[in-house]
């Protein structure tokens, strides 16, 4: 075999590597009302949180998002099937409403629904935050301002490797940080606070 074919054929190779490595979740093959298949909600803290796929004639990639529309201290939805230690979570985010907050969180690392670590980007502060929520408490690590305009999609992305972790948002990167508290691999998710009506599309991760 010809030098010049090898370095073709690795190449592929290593690129099919890597692109499986990714899955993408468009919410467009589940059922109105429900959650896509192996998906779970709930909150951390009180309240009453109702995450389902809905039809939205602004998705993405339509027909459908997955909408938060209820209340409650802390809603999340993951995706339960995965277990990432080492890798990216990514998705596309509009916030639509919320009196206390307008807030779209990515989670990462979910051991259950009181410890996990979570971005969060909110409308109205303007701002970015990175925590974790150990036995059902939130501790703030660092926050940055940053442009998140309501009833407009944008993109946030989190990129964690061992202790580090580098948020971006529309591609651009906000910040970084360093927290050894979950070291175990988790489930991947999103998040939202208080009464954010917030609607998630193209879900993406992937292990490094």
């Amino acid at each position: 075999m010809n030098t010049l074919r090898f370095t073709s054929i690795l190449c592929s190779a290593t690129l099919y590597s890597i692109a499986a490595q990714a899955e993408v979740v468009h919410f467009d093959d589940a059922k109105s009302g429900r959650l896509a298949p192996g998906w779970v909600a709930g909150l951390t803290g009180k309240g009453n949180p109702k995450w389902s796929v809905e039809r939205d004639d602004s998705a993405p990639s339509k027909p459908n998002v997955l909408k938060q529309s209820g209340q409650g201290t802390y809603p999340w939805c993951v995706k339960k099937d995965v277990a990432l230690r080492d890798g990216y979570v990514e998705v596309k985010f509009k916030p639509i409403s919320g009196e206390e907050d307008q807030a779209a969180g990515l989670i990462w690392r979910w051991q259950d629904g009181d410890n996990y670590y979570v971005a969060r980007a909110n409308a109205i502060g303007e701002n970015i935050t990175i925590y974790h929520t150990l036995k059902g408490k939130r501790k703030e690590f660092k926050r940055v301002g940053a442009k998140v305009a309501a009833n407009e999609w944008h993109r946030l992305r989190v990129t964690f490797k061992g202790s580090h972790f580098t948020v971006a948002l529309n591609g651009k990167k906000v910040m970084e940080w360093e927290d050894e508290t979950f070291k175990e691999s988790g489930a991947v998710g999103v998040w939202t606070k208080a009464d954010s009506v917030t609607l998630f599309d193209d879900f993406e991760f992937g292990a490094e």
